[in-house]
């Protein structure tokens, strides 16, 4: 059997980065996660940081470390989404403090040294919220760009338009000077946009075994999702709502259940109406070479199957 792949979780959880982190870690035959970082999002910094350290515990992984990465966007001030996440970001769940402490240094130098210190093509990077650190990592020691074996991103929408503006995803629009560093930077590239995540529907049906699953993680999970479930519910007027940053790990493990298309993908910094948004050329009109592959279909019950398994191995 091949050794697991090495990824860090670039990460503001919100309920879907828990999930997200949660499957990870139930993945240990497949996935390392050598570290977690930090950055502003869904929710400010401070809070991002102590919900990962919280999410790594409620896993049984309080020994994988989280470093604090950036406060805000490289260009513009922060937007946050505590109308979809609450104030808390992991509203609907009930987890004590971390006992273990932050990692030593910031998030952006963690990657550094990881990426250097590692054999080229090695570490996997999971990018769940906007791209700030690694596009900043890359500013501070471009040397680590040819180091890097892929950057898997949720982030970004193009058919479904867009989920915070009608043209921009959420993870993109927060800070797309960001985004553009990283889909100009040669790496290789994977985007999970919500035209793919929209599909990824979690059902009521499904929520009910994870809480019948007993365990911590089961019932705070089912918890969580409840809670974030109630402004899928608002917007699209059924309970079937998609947890997003899931698809990420879940491409990771099992890549078949996911399809897509090499294409170009450029980021709109500049429009007043569309900026923000990835504009994706799926039908290649430009002629302009891919720099990236773009998931657009899954299979939902397939996916979910695996979430539910994994899941079921965490305390």
């Amino acid at each position: 059997m091949s050794a697991p792949r090495k990824i860090i979780i670039d990460t503001d959880p919100g309920q879907d980065d828990a999930f997200a982190i949660l499957l990870a870690l139930g993945s240990p035959e497949d996935l390392e996660v050598i570290g977690v970082t930090s950055v502003a999002g869904n929710v400010p910094l401070a809070r991002t940081t102590l919900n990962a350290q919280m999410v790594l515990e409620l896993g049984g992984r309080p020994d994988i470390p989280v470093y604090s990465g950036c406060a805000r966007p490289m260009v513009r001030a922060l937007f946050t989404a505590e109308y979809v996440h609450g104030d808390s970001g992991l509203d609907g769940c009930d987890l004590p403090s971390p006992t273990a402490p932050l990692g030593t240094g910031h998030g952006v130098d963690f990657i550094i040294d990881s990426l250097m210190a590692a054999e080229p093509g090695t570490i996997t990077i999971c990018t769940l919220g906007p791209m700030t650190n690694l596009a900043m990592a890359m500013v501070k020691q471009p040397a680590i760009v040819p180091r890097i074996a892929e950057v898997v991103l949720m982030g970004g929408g193009f058919f479904e338009g867009g989920n915070t503006t009608p043209a921009a995803e959420f993870n993109i629009f927060v800070d797309p000077h960001a985004a553009h560093v990283v889909f100009t930077a040669g790496v290789k590239l994977t985007m999970v946009p919500i035209d793919c995540t929209y599909k990824a529907l979690m059902t009521p049906a499904w929520l009910g075994e994870l809480r019948a699953l007993g365990t911590r993680t089961g019932v705070q999970g089912a918890g969580m999702a409840e809670f974030y479930q109630r402004f899928g519910n608002q917007k699209f007027g059924t309970d079937r709502y998609p947890l997003h940053d899931p698809c990420v790990i879940g491409y990771l493990l099992q890549p078949a259940l996911f399809s897509g298309r090499h294409c170009h993908v450029a980021i709109d910094l500049v429009s007043p109406l569309t900026g923000g948004m990835t504009v994706v050329d799926w039908w290649n009109v430009t002629k302009n070479p891919p720099n990236c592959t773009v998931l657009r279909e899954l299979d939902n019950d397939a996916f979910y199957a695996l979430m539910l398994e994994r899941l079921a191995r965490l305390p």
